[in-house]
């Protein structure tokens, strides 16, 4: 059996939790043995009482896990509310636990307690050890939890910003395309020889915004959708020159969602995926819709077309199809974890849908 590289195996969250549960109760079974070796002579089945003891405190803060992972959401208020009276009733059943195994297996250990009082102050002082030992074992669980989270988020970030980067060039490949260029510049050509200069300016300027915005926008920066939307308007506006009344565009942008943030440079590729798959090669065109609305506390971003669609298979993107789909799938991943969803369907009666839903936020809220 090939062994893991211990990088990898740090990184499963089951593989570190049961390491470290067994090493940390192993060691203090092992300690607290030690530790009555100092003072005293233990009884011979003193080696069967520690592993059993040790088993039922692991026992005990499993459901302790259980529990911060209920009110893991809650404030922070609650959750120290939670650890300490987690960790006193955990302690506390674990003491009496202790203290049952202990007269059944030392009987004779018992007969020596010299009166009910010197019992009762052992057993408050085993009770306030056991307390502090499941505080302190809560500690280290919310330490590493932290500490692990931070370092998926650190980790999220480098990914997303290379991911970003990529998309950014990925996106000067589509928008610096000399295909697009030509028709673009082609187009601009016809008007001035149809003695259209107005519209040819108007084609020149709207060109020249778009590539400024494809430039200069950091794709590591959110955007509003209405610039987003402002973007691929410049974007269509070219290619409806080329296309005319062939091309058909439908805006539903509710009023809410116009202030909200989304990554730049995410609809782009979609627009661009309609345009090649589903408006290019139909002889009468096709229709484009957009449209982004807020539900809750989430942001729901939409590009349908009526063109063919796609024979769509759970669990992938076919392949050969849909330019900038997986790409746009991938980044919302990295940006948002498992607070998105990318989905594809079909437009009734034809035609692809994505529907992408990310959280709800605005520029007040992150500032």
């Amino acid at each position: 059996m090939r062994l893991m590289p211990v990088q990898k195996l740090l990184q499963n969250k089951r593989y570190l939790f049961w390491t470290l549960q067994l090493g940390g109760w192993g060691s203090w079974a092992i300690t607290f043995y030690l530790g009555v070796l100092v003072w005293s002579e233990p009884p011979k089945l003193y080696a069967i009482y520690l592993p059993i003891v040790a088993t039922l405190g692991l026992l005990i803060t499993l459901v302790l896990r259980a529990l911060y992972h209920a009110i893991w959401e809650k404030s922070i208020v609650r959750r120290v509310l939670a650890v300490l009276l987690g960790s006193f009733l955990g302690g506390s059943v674990w003491m009496a636990s202790r203290v049952l195994i202990f007269r059944s297996l030392f009987p004779m250990a018992v007969e020596k307690e010299v009166s009910r009082e010197m019992e009762f102050w052992s057993h408050f002082e085993g009770t306030t050890s056991a307390f502090m030992v499941m505080v302190v074992w809560s500690a280290l669980y919310f330490g590493i939890k932290f500490y692990m989270m931070a370092q998926e988020e650190q980790q999220r970030r480098l990914k997303a910003t290379a991911m970003a980067h990529e998309a950014q060039l990925k996106m000067l490949h589509y928008q610096l395309n000399p295909h697009f260029l030509f028709n673009t510049l082609n187009a601009i050509s016809t008007l001035i020889l149809d003695k259209d200069t107005r519209l040819a300016n108007t084609m020149v300027t709207r060109l020249s915004r778009f590539l400024r915005y494809s430039l200069d926008k950091d794709p590591m920066l959110k955007v509003t959708v209405a610039e987003e939307v402002e973007a691929l308007k410049l974007y269509l506006d070219i290619e409806k020159v080329r296309f005319d009344d062939r091309l058909q565009l439908h805006f539903d942008i509710d009023s809410r969602a116009q202030t909200a943030l989304m990554p730049s440079l995410l609809l782009q590729p979609l627009v661009e995926n309609s345009i090649k798959y589903a408006v290019s090669q139909a002889i009468n065109g096709g229709s484009i819709s957009i449209s982004a609305s807020v539900s809750g506390p989430q942001l729901q971003l939409s590009v349908a077309d009526d063109g063919p669609g796609l024979d769509l298979q759970p669990g992938g993107i076919p392949g050969g199809n849909g330019v900038g789909l997986e790409n746009c799938r991938e980044r919302l991943k990295e940006i948002y974890g498992d607070k998105q969803s990318f989905g594809l369907g079909t437009t009734d009666p034809h035609g692809l849908t994505v529907t992408i839903v990310i959280p709800f936020e605005q520029e007040n809220e992150i500032s």
